[in-house]
């Protein structure tokens, strides 16, 4: 049964500088809150260059911030070159602080990034705790390695600022998958606000829309946002083509971020191979998901979430860096037996990733393995946020009886 709260409302924070992830989760999150919750309005704070190439669902809106780009290097520059990274980021921030004065939030959840991107919701977080607003900090199961988490974070004061802030810390992973925080010295006080909710489980919507799924049988290609997938790409087309028996249908999504130079050379290459399509860019990945008999990808969170609820076969070629968060999920994930793993100088050897890619549609699927394949993320965000509204409905309730 559908609850109502008469307008309470979410803001989400999203800072969005290399992929698609932050955006894809948030999302997510938004759009299972207001299918449980009538009356609930959530607006998303995104610098995605795409934001508005996805569909959105109705009370969920987004606010569009200056695109920051992050480079392979780790560094950031501001997407239009003509103008400073300095003063991208003071517009943010600016935009970030008004948008929560103007849309007065009751909960602000922020993604990832615990002060955001060079600490541009800091203000706005000083903000919102002096107005009641529930802050909460989402992250991943998996950050990055521990000791490089822990050099960014002590430089930034971050664990502190943690403490100082946020009421609540959601994982988006079971405990006995990972730790984000492993190997860092944690406070107490943050260990007791952290909640293990579980991986986001994903669905094909059924929105009346046309599906986007292939005829026939297919493995799906998919680096996420494809920023860094070029190489991924190119070793599949390169298998194919140093292995003829290596014959499964191949669909293979760039991603919107891959540079147009990458782009253009593996459509050209990819087109001489008549078992490989192509495609740039498709904003319903669960449907492709959904439909294939197996993944090839690199093993992003979403990615990964949505391989464990479409229960595929999944060849997974983490990237190495700037951040270890790939390799450390597919090396947990492939441990349960869960996935199966190549690191990318395995998979730059043609025909032992061919004999990988002919057979994946074989292997077992997540299923098989049992471990790790809770999806409870949704239900346990939903219930804590549906506690928290009720709260507030009650406490309205009083003030306007002590009023009247």
């Amino acid at each position: 049964m559908v609850r109502r709260f008469e307008d309470a409302r979410i803001l989400m924070y999203s800072h969005d500088t290399f992929g698609l992830g932050h955006l894809r989760r948030c999302r997510t999150i938004a759009h299972a809150l207001v299918e449980d919750y009538s009356g609930l309005q959530i607006l998303i704070i995104s610098g995605a260059t795409i934001a508005g190439a996805f569909d959105y669902r109705a009370r969920v809106d987004f606010v569009k911030i200056p695109s920051v780009i992050k480079l392979r290097n780790g560094e950031y520059t501001s997407l239009d070159r003509h103008i400073e990274l300095h003063e991208t980021l003071k517009m943010r921030q600016s935009i970030i602080r008004s948008t929560a004065e103007t849309f007065k939030p009751d909960i602000f959840i922020v993604d990832k990034e615990p002060m955001g991107l060079r600490g541009e919701v800091e203000d706005t977080l000083t903000y919102l705790k002096t107005h009641g607003t529930k802050l909460v900090l989402g992250l991943r199961e998996i950050m990055d390695a521990p000791h490089l988490l822990e050099v960014e974070w002590k430089r930034r004061d971050t664990m502190r600022k943690i403490e100082q802030f946020y009421d609540a810390i959601w994982v988006y992973g079971p405990p006995d998958f990972y730790d984000p925080l492993v190997g860092l010295e944690v406070p107490a006080a943050v260990r007791e606000r952290m909640n293990f909710v579980g991986f986001l489980q994903r669905s094909v919507p059924h929105d009346g829309l046309p599906d986007h799924r292939p005829e026939g049988d297919y493995i799906l290609v998919t680096t996420g946002g494809g920023g860094d997938g070029a190489e991924l790409i190119h070793d599949v087309i390169h298998a194919y083509q140093q292995d003829p028996e290596l014959t499964h249908n191949a669909l293979v999504v760039l991603g919107p971020y891959m540079p147009a130079k990458q782009r253009n050379k593996l459509i050209k290459k990819g087109g001489r191979i008549p078992f490989i399509k192509i495609i740039e860019f498709d904003n319903r990945m669960e449907e492709l998901i959904a439909g294939a008999r197996g993944v090839v990808s690199m093993g992003g969170y979403n990615t990964y979430c949505e391989i464990l609820s479409f229960d595929k076969p999944a060849l997974i070629v983490p990237r190495l860096e700037p951040r270890e968060e790939q390799l450390i999920r597919a090396r947990r994930a492939s441990d349960l037996g869960l996935v199966e793993m190549l690191l990318p100088d395995e998979a730059e050897d043609p025909l032992r990733f061919a004999a990988a890619l002919k057979a994946l549609p074989g292997r077992a699927p997540p299923s098989r393995a049992a471990n790790g394949l809770r999806l409870e993320g949704l239900v346990h965000i939903s219930e804590l946020v549906g506690s928290w509204l009720d709260h507030r409905s009650k406490e309205h309730l009083s003030i306007v009886k002590q009023t009247s």
